[in-house]
């Protein structure tokens, strides 16, 4: 297995075990679309308490990514409960997770068909 195919099975195991209902398949596409940012430590995981992470994830994910066009609190809404989610204390809130439980709470799991 390479590199990439060890994320995503780190990645299917934290989302079990973090119980998030996520298909591996969604978990796969979101991770390759994410690329070289899954390598790099602090790229990979989502601050929920650093406001600038925050504005990224609202303007490159749901709207660029996903085409939203979301009301700043609808966006604030749905990053908040995929933060508690994934768990307040847990400080490893993989992107890719992150994303993919935001693609699932829109619909929009098709973008990664």
């Amino acid at each position: 297995m390479g590199k990439r195919d060890d994320k995503i099975a780190q990645y299917i195991t934290v989302a079990k075990e973090l119980k998030l209902n996520l298909s591996d398949e969604l978990i796969n596409k979101v991770t390759v679309g994410l690329g070289p940012s899954i390598y790099k430590k602090d790229s990979e995981t989502v601050s929920c308490t650093q406001s600038s992470e925050l504005d990224t994830v609202k303007k490159n994910f749901l709207q660029k990514k996903l085409g939203l066009e979301l009301s700043e609190e609808e966006m604030n809404t749905a990053i908040k409960k995929v933060c508690e989610a994934m768990g307040k204390s847990n400080r490893n809130k993989y992107r890719a997770l992150f994303y993919a439980l935001l693609a699932q709470e829109f619909n929009k799991e098709s973008i990664y068909t």
